[in-house]
Parts: C-alpha cells; sequence; structure tokens
C-alpha cells in the first residue's frame, strides 16, 4: 500500500503467519488479522504491516495553559499547542472525550496536522514553550508524538503527554529522550475496578509510572473520582498510599470531579467527597494534592509542605509564580524549603 500523509507504517509490532501481525505499542499486545484493527482502532492490519491511520492527523490543535493538563509542577503559566487525535485502547465506561476517543479515524472530520516546521510556527504564534498530545489518547498515535516531539525538542521546546499509561516499556524509553513530562491517569487501585470500567489492567499502568520515574521523565497523576466506583475512603487511601509508598510524597496528585458522561449515569461527584479524598491523601503523606474540574478554590494553589506559604497561586488562567529561583532550584520564599517544580528558568530540558 502507498503511504500517504495519514498512513504511516506503524512502529513496535510483529509480523505472524497468515499475514497476522502482533502489535506491541500497548499492553493488550493485540493480535491483528488482515483488514483488521487493534483494540485502539487506530492501527491496521494491512497484508500483513500494521499501519498507523492517524499519522499526522489531528482532532483539533489549541494553544492551552499547561495547567489544564493538568501539570502544575511543570512550568507553570505557559501555554502549551495541544493536539487531540481519534481513538483510544481503553474503553472507558465513564469517558468525559467519548466523543474523540471511542470513534474512528474515517467517522471524524479530522485534517492534517502539519510538517514539524509548520508546528514550529505555531507554537511560535501563539507563544507557546511546547507541546502536548491529549484530549484522546497520546500514546496510539506514537508515530506522529515521536517525530513531533523530537522536533520541537531539537528547537529548545518541550513536549508532554496526557495519558491512560498503558504503553509498552520499549515505546516509552525510546521516545524518553524527548517526552519531558506526562499526566498518567490512574483510575483505580484494584485490578477488577480496571478490567470492569476500561476493559484494560491495572499493573502496566503502574509499570509505565515506574519506568517514567526511571527514565526522569516529570510525572503528575490524575484520578477521576467517580461514584460508585473508586470513591469509597479505602480505595482513596490505598492510592494514595501506593503513590507514596513507591513514587515518593512529592508527586503532584489532581483529584478531577466526575460529571455523568458516555454510557455512565452515577450524579456529579459531591465537592465532598472529592474534599474528604484531598484529605485522605494528604494523610496518606502525599504534599501536593489538588482538585479538578471545580469552581476555583485554594485547592489549586501550591503551597510550601513546610510551612504553608503559597508558593504558586492559581486564578482561572492566571498562575502566579511566588517562589524563588536559585541555583537551578525552586525554594519557598519564606524558609526555603526546596519545591519539585521545573520553571522554565531552570536548566534541566
Amino acid at each position: 500500500m502507498e503511504q500517504t500523509a495519514f498512513v504511516k507504517e506503524a512502529r513496535f509490532y510483529e509480523q505472524r503467519e497468515g499475514k497476522e501481525v502482533r502489535c506491541r505499542l500497548c499492553a493488550h499486545n493485540c493480535i491483528i488479522p488482515r483488514d483488521g484493527v487493534g483494540v485502539c482502532g487506530v492501527r491496521t492490519n494491512i497484508d500483513g504491516t500494521l499501519y498507523s491511520l492517524i499519522y499526522g492527523r489531528v482532532s483539533s490543535v489549541s494553544p492551552d495553559p499547561v495547567e489544564k493538563k493538568p501539570l502544575y509542577h511543570f512550568y507553570p503559566g505557559s501555554s502549551v499547542l495541544s493536539f487531540g487525535a481519534v481513538g483510544c485502547n481503553f474503553k472507558c465506561a465513564y469517558c468525559q472525550n467519548w466523543r474523540i476517543s471511542q470513534t474512528a479515524p474515517d467517522n471524524y472530520a479530522m485534517r492534517e496536522a502539519g510538517t514539524p516546521d509548520r508546528i514550529l510556527t505555531l507554537i511560535r504564534r501563539h507563544t507557546c514553550s511546547g507541546v502536548a498530545f491529549t484530549y484522546n489518547e497520546p500514546t496510539i498515535g506514537w508515530e506522529f508524538a515521536y517525530d513531533i516531539s523530537k522536533a520541537v525538542k531539537e528547537r529548545g521546546y518541550y513536549s508532554v503527554f496526557v495519558s491512560n499509561g498503558y504503553i509498552n516499556p520499549e515505546p516509552l524509553r525510546t521516545i524518553a529522550p524527548y517526552l519531558d513530562a506526562i499526566n498518567i491517569d490512574l483510575k483505580a487501585i484494584r485490578e477488577e475496578q480496571y478490567i470492569r470500567m476500561s476493559r484494560a489492567k491495572l499493573q502496566p499502568v503502574l509499570d509505565t509510572l515506574l519506568l517514567a520515574r526511571e527514565l526522569g521523565i516529570h510525572i503528575e497523576i490524575t484520578t477521576l473520582v467517580v461514584p460508585g466506583f473508586n470513591d469509597s475512603s479505602e480505595d482513596l487511601k490505598a492510592t494514595a498510599s501506593w503513590i507514596r509508598n513507591n513514587l515518593g510524597p512529592d508527586i503532584p496528585y489532581h483529584l478531577s470531579r466526575y460529571h455523568p458522561d458516555y454510557h455512565y449515569t452515577a450524579p456529579a461527584t459531591p465537592i465532598q467527597t472529592l474534599v474528604e479524598a484531598l484529605t485522605i491523601a494528604r494523610a496518606e503523606g502525599l504534599n501536593y494534592v489538588y482538585l479538578g474540574n471545580i469552581m476555583r478554590t485554594d485547592h489549586e494553589n501550591t503551597r510550601c509542605p513546610t510551612c504553608s506559604t503559597p508558593v504558586v497561586k492559581r486564578k482561572a488562567r492566571f498562575v502566579e509564580r511566588l517562589y524563588t529561583v536559585k541555583d537551578d532550584r525552586i525554594t519557598c520564599p519564606k524558609c526555603g524549603t526546596v519545591i519539585p517544580m521545573v520553571d522554565r528558568r531552570l536548566k534541566v530540558l
């Protein structure tokens, strides 16, 4: 098959007998027959060769505050050029972006993203500091994300993923030199919860979190708190405890409010449930816990864990950086506690 701007041979697959292929991009490790597609819906077997159907295709391109990803400890106050495509390797019943994640490329009015040079022009035009692959699951469009991330990193810009974390080790290791930050959606802490709600497994997500830390990628974690699914005090405590014990107390943890969507019709998460979840996470030893998808509150601000002095204040799109930058370290302006945060003035990218 002749390749086009939108159909590109995929990476990370094995050819099998009978012109089957096994995709090795994500933890599903799909065996795909001729003319079939993987669970994600965007990787297809054409005559024994695996192709990506979304290379260079986007459902949306938009400059966003990096805080919207959400990334609160990475380049605070910066803008990021955000790309979305279609498809996902999860089938979450409560998906908040199902119109793009649960559709096929031919069923959505996608458009061409452009060459790396055009994307670099857009970054400069919108005064962005980098690119984000977000809105739908970015790892399933690995080939495009890799090429663009490499191009922008070589020009001094950053690249970030907003992901479910269901990527195999080799693809993550390969893109890691060009991937500066990742927000991973940790949906639950019990295996049966993942299987029931997302048709996926928990352990590969935990493995991705551990590997991302090993590779030096900046990590933040989000849990969408869903009534009747993962909102029990036992689950919330176990999730925060796993983060604290395996990744440390300084991983930024975002607790986000669910609203009814797609196939899940439970009422929106009560605000009190989110506040209780935040209290539990802090009691388990996490220093930086935030609430999202609610009216603006102090729970979006970053405070020093030692003296409670505000170091970053957030209100709508306005971000006030109050910390001190000295010797490539961010510190509390009052007590000098080091705050784990990546700032544009640090020589870390």
